[in-house]
C-alpha cells in the first residue's frame, strides 16, 4: 500500500499566540496538529500489517518541516513539504489545490491507494480539508472513521463512524480519501531509535513549480488567495471578574451569582 497522510504545522494551543497585521505569527511554538497523530498512526498499521510506504505532506512555510520531522519519528517513511510564497494565506479550497496537485504528481511516481487526514486541525477547525481534497482528487470520501479496515485483494477499504445516534459501517474502492477521529487509536510516541532514524528518510521540499504540470497545479496559479483580513482586534476582558471563594457553600453562592448577576 502507499499511502499520503495529510499534517499541519499549528500553533501550539497552549502557547501565548500573538497577531501581526492580522494573521497570527507563526514558527513561534508550532507543533504538529495533534489530530494528525491518529491520521499518521492509523496509515502506519495499515502499513505494518499489510506492507508499503507512507508520505507525510504538509504546506506552509520552511518551519513546517518539524512537523513532518514528527510524522517521520512516527512512523512515516518519507515527508515532503510544500512552500511557495503564492500561497501565503491559502483558504481551505486552495490549500487543498496545492496538496492534490501533489499526491497526483506522487502518484505519477508510482499509484496512490490512500490519503489519510485528521478530522480537523486546531487552529482553523473548519474540517473542509478532507472533503475539498476529495472533490480535487475525484476519489470517493470516507469521513470521520473511528476503525478502519482494507482488503487489498478487492482493493476496497472499509470504515466504522459514529453519526447522528447510529454507527454506520461504509466501504468505498481505492484509492479514496478517508478522515479519522481522534477515536481510532492511540498514537505511538516515537522511542529515540526512531527519532535518530527519522533524520535519515527523505524529506522534500517543492514549489508550486514541482507540481504544475498536474491538473490541480494548473488551476493554483489562476485561484490565488481569495481571501484577506481586513482587521483584527484583540478581545480584553473588561475587568478582572469576580471570584467566589469556596468556604462549604461555594457551589449555593454561584448559583445565586448566576440567577441575580448574570440572568
Amino acid at each position: 500500500m502507499r499511502i499520503v497522510v495529510c499534517v499541519k504545522h499549528v500553533p501550539d494551543m497552549q502557547s501565548e499566540r500573538r497577531f501581526e497585521d492580522g494573521r497570527i505569527v507563526r514558527g513561534e511554538d508550532d507543533i504538529l496538529n495533534e489530530l494528525d497523530e491518529n491520521a499518521i498512526e492509523a496509515a502506519v498499521q495499515l502499513v505494518e500489517d499489510n506492507g508499503g510506504e507512507v508520505i507525510a505532506l504538509t504546506m506552509g512555510p520552511e518551519d513546517a518541516e518539524d512537523a513532518l520531522m514528527r510524522a517521520l519519528q512516527m512512523g512515516a517513511d518519507r515527508g515532503v513539504l510544500i512552500s511557495d510564497e503564492a500561497l501565503a494565506g491559502a483558504d481551505a479550497g486552495l490549500t487543498a489545490l496545492a496538496l492534490a496537485g501533489a499526491i497526483q504528481t506522487l502518484a505519477d511516481e508510482k499509484p496512490i491507494d490512500l490519503v489519510i487526514t485528521g478530522m480537523a486541525s486546531l487552529d482553523s477547525m473548519t474540517s473542509m480539508l478532507p472533503a475539498a481534497l476529495a472533490t480535487r482528487l475525484h476519489f470517493p470520501l470516507l469521513g470521520l472513521a473511528h476503525e478502519i479496515s482494507v482488503d487489498t485483494g478487492a482493493s476496497s477499504i472499509e470504515i466504522k463512524r459514529n453519526a447522528d445516534g447510529y454507527e454506520d459501517v461504509l466501504s468505498a474502492p481505492m484509492p479514496a480519501v478517508v478522515s479519522v477521529t481522534d477515536q481510532i487509536n492511540e498514537p505511538r510516541y516515537p522511542a529515540f531509535a526512531a527519532m535518530k532514524a527519522a533524520r535519515k528518510k527523505p524529506m522534500d521540499t517543492w514549489e508550486l513549480a514541482d507540481i504544475e504540470e498536474s491538473d490541480a497545479g494548473s488551476a493554483i496559479a489562476q485561484r490565488g488567495q481569495v481571501t484577506e483580513v481586513l482587521e483584527s482586534n484583540e478581545i480584553t476582558r473588561d475587568n478582572a471578574g469576580t471570584i467566589i471563594p469556596d468556604s462549604g457553600d461555594a457551589g449555593l453562592r454561584l448559583a445565586q451569582y448566576l440567577l441575580e448577576v448574570v440572568k
